[in-house]
């Protein structure tokens, strides 16, 4: 089979990244300078305006969707975010006589918080079933004049502070619901033991102080900057409570080993004898490139969420890609700037000595040792290696199969958090679902159709899967002709358990449908839990759609790099079989229970439906960022030897250690995540730790490899109408400034 011919460094343009290698160390002072004052200026921006971090959930052609719109257009006051205050008492009952003074103080001090519109007190004239059996547990609804994405963080900590100043003495007061979730401060502290596990590996990779630092320091500047940048953007755009530390996770990963990667490259290039600004500018001009490709691929996978159509995603996408977007800039200029004050102290000691008592280069050590045999038995028994490894990978997947989407409830929330304890409280005293009711809504006009709304309202009422139904709530409609009638339905189950899922469905489908046939009343489910299914739902039907989108364009770019048919169709064939091993983990743990004391999961449920989503934009880019830095080498040594096999085990054995250590600083840095309290964070610490450690280890040094092996020289054919179409992207450099460079061949 004919080789292709490496196309020339003119063809490919290498010449404007080792123009800016070499701005960027000839003006270091000033490139570092450029850094410090754009974090010192975006953080006093950022500290000044402070945040608006704030969860949207806008579904367009869903009746909870549709079921707000009319309360926000008809009745207003009904539209508002409704929080549960929930009173409990230590000893005796609420109806005490002390008890009862107490906590009636406290809702008139409540009814008088700015912001506040009404409260429906447990002693009011229809409270009764507002206290529990027992007598213990008593809850007031409070409604607020705006919907929970029209609170900023630090208001709704006001509101919420507010409200629980009474307790003590005794009496407990804690709240449910959207605006006291978003009021807890999101946990940072793991990120500091991701930054401490990240330089121990580090320190071990390189030998260096300095070497190992600087990855840390370039990606913190980096970072605080985005951070920073986002903060301030989320008073232009919706962007989610949990967008910041969701930032750090993704930036701290990828980051760290983009300037591995670099950092690298550059003491190859001193220890093969090159003076320290010729090695900075080779390893920005080679492995610099791979850091630019898979930056850019991880936003493009990150912002093609936008296509989903789903606006909560929106502000996520667009904050992470911001993370990682900064730290490819900060790899490219600021990096090659430090290094250049570094120079051979980039070495460990020992290196140093080693050069400067031979006065020579260092002999190549990247093919020797644990990489080079394990690279032998790969190309010697690439089929029981490829089998082994690929039923491995399969059996961590099947898991995935029975994955169920859904949003988790406040019983999955950290135990010290108020809404956790509200929903104890509340299912203690009334039952799961009283954390969660759905909602019937409907615009009436007439005696008739109230009389409607209340036949649908009992036929709900006496669904199977229903604790409860509260009376009919009748508003003006604010713009006339009619009104808005409201009756909450409490279910059996949590807002999280599959069975509200399915009565929500049930009334739906049959029971609403069938009660108000013929009465002219068209009655809306709505409410949060609604809401959240749909949203469930929505993406749910998206998701396939949005997975094929992002591995078609990882076949393209791949194509186009390597020039190959079936490189590109074995990298989307991992990609996803790396996914679904990912996936596969998060349900044993977070879904199914399995191991979950050791992640600090106490309540199992359903798993976020836009966490696979991101999941696999992420680990899209990651993997094409493993799969880029191995067989850009093994493309390098077929176009040096001709020989496929060769070639296969030249570029494992040169890449794997490398791709190890960078691996397992983004593992480390992933699982330190999944210390922190919040269950979102968790999922995605422990989802991309999983997906790192299943595609680096498993698929990039073991499938993958076995697989391209037994393909042989097929691996870089490319149809010759293909090969005149696609543009020429380059990944490997300007091969006429290397020394190491692969010999053109026809």
């Amino acid at each position: 089979m004919r080789r292709t011919r490496l196309p020339s460094a003119s063809t490919r343009n290498p010449a404007s990244m080792r123009k800016l290698a070499h701005w960027c160390v000839q003006h270091r002072v000033i490139v570092i300078a450029l850094w410090v004052v754009a974090l010192v200026g975006v953080s006093v921006a950022s500290g000044s305006a402070g945040t608006a971090y704030r969860d949207t959930f806008k579904l367009s052609g869903t009746q909870s969707f549709d079921a707000q719109r009319l309360l926000q257009e008809s009745a207003p006051k009904a539209a508002g975010d409704s929080e549960r205050v929930v009173f409990a008492v230590d000893r005796g009952t609420v109806r005490e006589a002390a008890a009862k003074r107490r906590i009636t103080a406290a809702l008139g001090r409540i009814q008088r918080i700015p912001g506040v519109v009404g409260v429906q007190s447990p002693y009011g004239p229809d409270g009764a079933a507002q206290i529990s059996r027992d007598g213990r547990v008593a809850y007031a609804d409070v409604r607020l004049a705006k919907e929970s994405i029209g609170y900023e963080q630090p208001e709704s900590k006001r509101i919420i502070d507010a409200v629980r100043a009474d307790a003590g003495d005794g009496l407990r007061i804690e709240v449910s619901g959207q605006v006291a979730r978003q009021s807890a401060q999101p946990n940072l502290n793991s990120t500091a033991i991701g930054v401490v596990a990240a330089l121990v590996v580090l320190l071990l990779v390189f030998g260096s102080v300095l070497a190992a630092a600087t990855p840390l320091l370039i990606t913190g500047v980096a970072l605080g900057v985005a951070l920073g940048v986002t903060g301030l953007l989320s008073h232009v755009i919706s962007i989610a409570t949990f967008s910041s530390e969701l930032s750090l996770l993704i930036g701290l990963g990828v980051g760290v080993d983009y300037a591995l990667f670099i950092v690298t490259r550059m003491r190859q290039g001193i220890q093969a004898g090159k003076p320290v600004e010729e090695a900075i500018v080779d390893a920005l001009d080679t492995s610099g490139r791979a850091v630019l490709f898979a930056g850019i691929t991880v936003c493009i996978a990150l912002l093609g969420m936008f296509a989903l159509g789903v606006s909560f995603l929106y502000g996520v996408a667009v904050a992470a890609s911001i993370a990682v977007a900064f730290t490819v800039i900060a790899a490219l200029t600021i990096l090659p700037a430090i290094l250049s004050f570094i120079g051979t102290r980039v070495l460990s000691r020992r290196q140093r000595r080693a050069i400067g008592d031979s006065g020579a280069a260092l002999p190549e050590t990247g093919g020797t040792g644990f990489w080079q045999r394990w690279a032998d038995i790969v190309s010697r028994r690439p089929n029981l290696v490829g089998a082994t490894a690929t039923l491995l990978v399969l059996l961590i997947a099947v898991p995935f199969l029975t994955m169920r989407l859904g949003s988790a409830d406040a019983g999955s929330d950290p135990t010290g958090t108020t809404t956790r304890k509200a929903y104890d409280l509340l299912a203690e005293g009334f039952g799961k679902g009283s954390n969660g009711p759905l909602q019937l809504v409907a615009k009436v006009d007439g005696a008739a159709q109230k009389a409607a709304f209340e036949r649908v309202r009992a036929a709900a009422a006496a669904a199977p899967g229903v604790v409860s139904a509260t009376p009919t709530t009748v508003f003006p409609d604010r713009a006339g002709g009619g009104s808005v009638a409201i009756a909450q339905i409490v279910p059996t189950g949590s807002p999280q358990d599959e069975s509200t899922t399915t009565l929500l469905r049930r009334l739906r489908d049959e029971t609403v449908p069938q009660a108000q046939a013929g009465t002219g009343v068209t009655v809306l489910v709505g409410g949060q839990t609604a809401i959240f299914e749909d949203f469930s739902t929505v993406l749910s039907e998206k998701l396939p759609l949005f997975i094929g989108v992002v591995v078609a364009l990882s076949f393209l770019l791949l194509m186009a790099v390597f020039r190959s048919l079936l490189i590109p169709l074995t990298a989307a064939a991992m990609n996803l079989l790396s996914a679904a091993a990912a996936y596969g983990v998060i349900t044993a743990v977070f879904q199914k229970g399995w191991g979950d004391f050791l992640f600090g999961v106490d309540k199992t449920g359903p798993i976020e439906p836009f966490i696979p989503v991101m999941m696999f934009a992420i680990v899209f880019g990651l993997s094409m960022d493993y799969q880029v830095f191995l067989v850009s080498r093994m493309y390098e040594e077929w176009h040096r030897t001709g020989d496929n096999r060769e070639a296969i085990s030249r570029g494992l054995a040169a890449t794997g250690r490398t791709i190890t250590a960078a691996a397992a600083i983004m593992i480390l840095v992933f699982g330190a995540f999944v210390l922190g309290g919040d269950r979102i964070i968790k999922l995605f610490g422990l989802g991309l730790a999983s997906a790192v450690a299943i595609d680096a280890l498993i698929v990039r040094s073991a499938i993958v490899p076995a697989i391209m092996t037994l393909l042989g020289k097929w691996n870089w054919w490319l149809p010759g109408p293909l090969d005149r179409v696609l543009p020429r992207l380059n990944v490997e450099g300007d091969v006429e400034h290397r020394d190491d460079a692969p010999l053109p061949t026809g």
